[in-house]
């Protein structure tokens, strides 16, 4: 089946995502497959652990695109996500130039100095490979962890669908790329980023889509103890008060950790030492331990 049939339309793009493992809901599989329709870029939001990036990741697999992730962190700037140059590589050729030539002469510098900032010399970061390599998926995971600078060099980016390099010219792609940004929500997007996406909140799911989730993913965890993760995570969500409630991520850890262990029950003192695995701050496993013997009751 070619990617005009995987998405010709919301329900075979939910259809193909969980060919791959990945259960998208109706609104999830409707947006996806608008913004693939469209061209325009897919703005995910919502809490650490709920399937935004593995959506990136389960889009290329289903297209057979090649995944291209630009990881975003605090002071990132443009020349980490669209170029660079090779200032090592530029060295040992003007220092063999020198050798070879002698002092160059000043008719010369100008011609040296093409050389130096030529194509070979290029390193192309992921969203200048995305635009020379599309069709391809490109995630930009964790948009909010980045400055308004950055937010603004990757709208005009978005906007275009090109960018100009000085020295070599300008890239366009010829097929824009399925853009995915995430977003955990950190702080607040600029209204102009997300006017150029389409965009859709993901949340937990519920007790019945996350059991599915887990017996699709981890076919070897038994129905019983996958049950009883599921339903202690999802009381965990409603009811433990927690600082950094477990994500779908935590609770695929949890299960496929309980089955390495040969677990066939989730009990009070077995959930207590594996409690790692969901649990990543100090205060909210102490927290959850106090209350284990009641959720397990």
């Amino acid at each position: 089946m070619g990617p005009e049939e995987m998405f010709r339309d919301a329900a075979s793009v939910r259809e193909a995502l969980a060919g791959d493992d990945y259960l998208a809901d109706e609104g999830l599989g409707t947006v996806t497959f608008l913004a693939h329709a469209l061209q325009r870029p897919l703005l995910l939001e919502g809490e650490p652990g709920t399937g935004k990036t593995a959506l990136a990741e389960s889009v290329s697999q289903v297209l057979s695109l090649p995944l291209i992730r630009l990881q975003c962190y605090e002071g990132i700037d443009a020349t980490q996500a669209l170029y660079d140059w090779d200032f090592p590589r530029q060295i040992l050729h003007l220092r063999a130039v020198e050798a070879l030539a002698g002092n160059s002469p000043a008719q010369d510098a100008r011609d040296l100095e093409t050389e130096l900032f030529d194509e070979r010399f290029l390193l192309a970061r992921p969203v200048l490979r995305a635009l020379r390599e599309s069709p391809c998926v490109l995630l930009v995971d964790e948009i909010d962890r980045a400055d308004d600078e950055f937010e603004a060099f990757l709208l005009e980016v978005l906007s275009t669908w090109q960018v100009t390099i000085p020295e070599v010219g300008t890239v366009a792609a010829g097929t824009p790329p399925f853009v995915v940004l995430t977003s955990n929500r950190t702080r607040e997007l600029h209204d102009a980023l997300k006017r150029r996406c389409l965009y859709h909140w993901i949340d937990h799911p519920g007790m019945d889509r996350e059991l599915e989730i887990v017996r699709a993913r981890l076919p070897q965890v038994s129905a019983d103890l996958a049950e009883q993760v599921v339903s202690l995570v999802q009381r965990l969500r409603h009811e433990g008060d927690l600082i950094k409630p477990p994500g779908v991520a935590e609770t695929l850890d949890w299960a496929r950790a309980l089955d390495a262990l040969g677990a066939s029950t989730l009990d009070p003192q077995v959930a207590a030492t594996t409690l790692g695995t969901s649990i990543k701050y100090r205060e909210d496993g102490e927290r959850v331990r106090a209350a284990l013997d009641r959720m397990l009751a």
